[in-house]
Formats: C-alpha cells, sequence, structure tokens
C-alpha cells in the first residue's frame, strides 16, 4: 500500500522554549519511508534533534528562542507494517491506569456494562460499538485536559476522545489497551486522528470509535498510553501559540472498505 501524508505547523514563540514535534511516520519493519522534514525560525533553518520512542515512534526536537517557528513534513510509505509482537511489559503497562483514560474510576461501571475477561475476544467490539452509539463526534467539544471520566459525562467529545474512553473501558475490564496517533486518509475533518488499539487473540488490533477513516489505510505516528504519550507538539518551557496546522493524507487508489467490526491492524 502507498499512503502519502504531510503537516504543516507555524508557531509563534514568544520566549526561549524546547518543543518536541510527532509528526513523523513510525519507522516500522516492512515500511519504506520516503519523507522530508524541513524547520526554520524566522526564516533560518533549524536542524531537530531525533529520540527515538517505542513501537517506532520518534520525537523531534528543537531549542528555539522567539520568532515564527515553521515545520513542514511530508513522507511516501510503502508497504505493509510487520506488527512487532507485545512484551510482556507492553501488556502490563496497558491494563493500566493513565492521566487520560482512568480505567480506575470505572471499573464497576465497566464491568456491568461489558463484562469482564481478556478471554473475551468479542469485548472491544462490543465496546467499540456502544461508544459510537453513545457518544457524538462535536469538534470544539472538549479541552486538552479532558480525560475518559468527561467523555462518558458528557455525551461529546473528538478522536482523542473516543479514543481514551475506549482504552479506559478495556483496561477496566482486563483488557491491554493503547493510543495511537495516525495519518488517516479519508478522515473528515482531516487532521491527525486518535484510534485506539486493543490486545486480542494474542496480537494488537485497531478500533475506532468515531468510524471516521477506514482502518486498513491508517499511517502510525505515534503509540502510547493516552495522550500525553502521543501529542503532536509539547513545549517544555517558554510561551508558544500555534497559529496555523494542515495535515493531509492520501491513499493511492480508491479508499478500502471498512466495516468496523472485522479484526484489523495498523499497517
Amino acid at each position: 500500500m502507498k499512503r502519502d501524508v504531510s503537516a504543516h505547523l507555524e508557531v509563534a514563540v514568544h520566549a526561549d522554549s524546547v518543543l518536541q514535534c510527532q509528526i513523523a511516520a513510525a519507522r516500522q519493519p516492512g515500511l519504506e519511508l520516503i519523507e522530508s522534514m524541513t524547520c526554520s525560525l524566522d526564516g533560518e533553518p533549524r536542524t531537530p534533534r531525533e529520540i527515538l520512542g517505542p513501537h517506532g515512534s520518534r520525537i523531534h526536537v528543537l531549542d528555539v528562542g522567539a520568532g515564527t517557528l515553521r515545520i513542514d513534513y511530508q513522507a511516501t510509505i510503502l508497504g505493509t507494517a510487520i506488527i512487532e509482537p507485545p512484551s510482556d511489559y507492553d501488556l502490563a503497562l496497558y491494563r493500566r491506569p493513565s492521566r487520560y483514560a482512568e480505567s480506575d474510576k470505572l471499573l464497576g461501571f465497566a464491568a456491568a456494562e461489558f463484562g469482564y475477561g481478556i478471554a473475551d475476544p468479542e469485548v472491544a467490539n462490543r465496546v467499540s460499538a456502544w461508544i459510537g452509539r453513545r457518544i457524538t463526534y462535536v469538534p470544539g467539544s472538549s479541552t486538552p485536559i479532558d480525560g475518559a471520566v468527561e467523555t462518558l459525562l458528557s455525551g461529546t467529545g473528538v478522536c482523542r476522545d473516543f479514543s481514551h474512553l475506549m482504552v479506559a473501558l478495556l483496561r477496566a475490564v482486563g483488557v491491554p489497551a493503547r493510543v495511537a496517533a495516525v495519518y488517516a486518509p479519508g478522515c473528515v475533518p482531516m487532521d491527525f486522528h486518535a484510534v485506539c488499539e486493543a490486545y486480542v487473540d494474542g496480537r494488537w488490533r485497531a478500533f475506532d470509535p468515531t468510524g471516521l477513516a477506514p482502518r486498513s489505510s491508517l499511517a502510525r505516528i505515534a503509540t502510547g498510553r493516552d495522550a500525553s504519550d502521543i501529542a503532536f507538539l509539547d513545549n517544555l518551557g517558554g510561551d508558544i501559540t500555534l497559529n496555523y496546522m494542515s495535515v493531509n493524507a492520501f491513499v493511492e487508489g480508491p479508499l478500502p472498505y471498512d466495516d468496523f467490526i472485522t479484526p484489523t491492524s495498523i499497517v
């Protein structure tokens, strides 16, 4: 499969800052990446430092002073990713509560609604379908610090909120689950997208209760416990304003069909 993806960020930096961005496609076995990233501050080129993270994630770090920072990334992604088998550490880590997926607050609710047990291969589908029925996708309806509990109570959210709620409910019933940031051909509105991955039948499977994009066309950017691990831009000091952002993702040929029920991995 061939996918073409790109992202453009324009950031006003008001004081000395250390910025971390995660917009580059993950490096995974089976994929060939033809990519470029250019960064400039007030027109002067800047070279980011790359930090390698888990599951092929890459963080690009920039130390910048005041000015207008522009980051441009584009990539052609060829091939099919070979999904790494989960380690025992992964299975332990992705069953724990986290900042935005507070599974410990949903234990009773989740058990009563969905039952309990990692041995049930259908529980992830049931949770995804339930969220799709009960939560309404409303742009701008949540804040960057909202977690799964706020989404459950409000009944609205965007892709990260849907994913956080699914991850939290799955962990609450004993299923390891994590969040993946992806480029999503076919997504409307086009943006960085977030989906849930659940440990089903011995491997990671992708679930998207928003139903916004076919799962088989997704291209992984970053993977983690929740949005705190996969944020496209972090500011570690200083003061910044995100002035502009654009994201694009296309697949060669027609978009694949997705019934959002059949088990699928991010490839």
